[in-house]
């Protein structure tokens, strides 16, 4: 009993540092606390909007169409008198579970290539870096456009093509911090003492990359929410009637110059919201886990 009192109590105070760590933060970072609330905001009206609005986001009523945003439709209604909130909210739920997706397989998928290339000199890391030099001679948007159109616009091919765009920036960075990790004197010492490379790469390395691996990851979800937005403002995205932001811009391209506005300004600033808030996050997140950055004291 008193060795798991022990240690338990260890646990609390980790955390609760670690909670007080966060808050003092976001009460030193207005733009960091913004981000956060946006991003926050975004979130919950992916999860809860469609209870708290219950409104369906594909029921068509041509006798309200072109509504300005109102008490009844708070962000108006479209050409065929669809309530744009109700497709804010599902368009909302569709951007960042991809980009949550696209983010976790990218990770993964990049994460384990670069520890591989970056442990394993010779042939095997030339192999897979001339894999992802490939990949990169391809501007991102157009390889991911040639990727949809090839396997047929959806959204689920979308987000295969922005994944594979996005699989090279894990695996080269990854590959030059394990590079980086492996030149250190705590790795020559273990290598020293007999530790095998196996164990050296699990205890030692992966430990050490998984920060940069966030890093990355936050900066790649930003990048997802605007390629798919780009893939659905080009119609290969998800496909009518489902909601998406891309697509939503689309349709109110044609009536912003007449006066309705809100078809195509609630679903862009959905998608500069996003953008902005992981891009900050991102930055942040970075100077946070640099012991040299300027939030070390904090």
């Amino acid at each position: 009993m008193f060795r798991q009192g022990s240690e338990r109590g260890p646990r609390v105070r980790t955390a609760r540092h670690g909670a007080h760590r966060l808050f003092s933060l976001l009460a030193h970072d207005v733009a960091l606390a913004a981000a956060v609330a946006a991003l926050g905001l975004l979130v919950f009206l992916a999860c809860f909007g469609p209870f708290i609005w219950r409104r369906s986001a594909t029921a068509v009523d041509v006798g309200s169409s072109l509504l300005p945003p109102s008490r009844a439709h708070p962000m108006g209604t479209d050409s065929i008198g669809r309530d744009l909130f109700a497709r804010f909210n599902e368009g909302a739920r569709i951007s960042l579970a991809v980009g949550v997706a696209v983010v976790v397989v990218g990770a993964l998928l990049g994460g384990v290539a670069g520890i591989v290339a970056g442990a394993s000199p010779g042939w095997v890391d030339a192999t897979l870096m001339r894999i992802m030099d490939a990949i990169l001679a391809f501007p991102p948007l157009i390889l991911a456009m040639a990727v949809t159109i090839g396997l047929g616009a959806g959204l689920e091919t979308a987000a295969l093509g922005i994944m594979l765009t996005s699989l090279p920036y894990y695996a080269r960075l990854i590959r030059s911090e394990v590079l980086r990790i492996r030149s250190l004197p705590f790795i020559e010492a273990a290598h020293a003492l007999g530790a095998r490379r196996t164990r050296i790469l699990a205890r030692h390395i992966v430990p050490h990359v998984v920060s940069t691996l966030l890093i990355q990851a936050a900066a790649v979800f930003g990048y997802t929410i605007l390629t798919l937005a780009a893939l659905g403002f080009v119609g290969l995205g998800a496909q009518v009637p489902t909601p998406e932001w891309g697509a939503m811009i689309t349709d109110g391209l044609q009536y912003f110059l007449t006066g309705q506005w809100w078809i195509g300004v609630f679903p862009g600033l959905g998608v500069l919201l996003a953008v902005t808030a992981a891009s900050v996050i991102a930055d942040r997140a970075r100077d946070i886990l640099d012991p040299r950055g300027e939030y070390a004291h904090v």
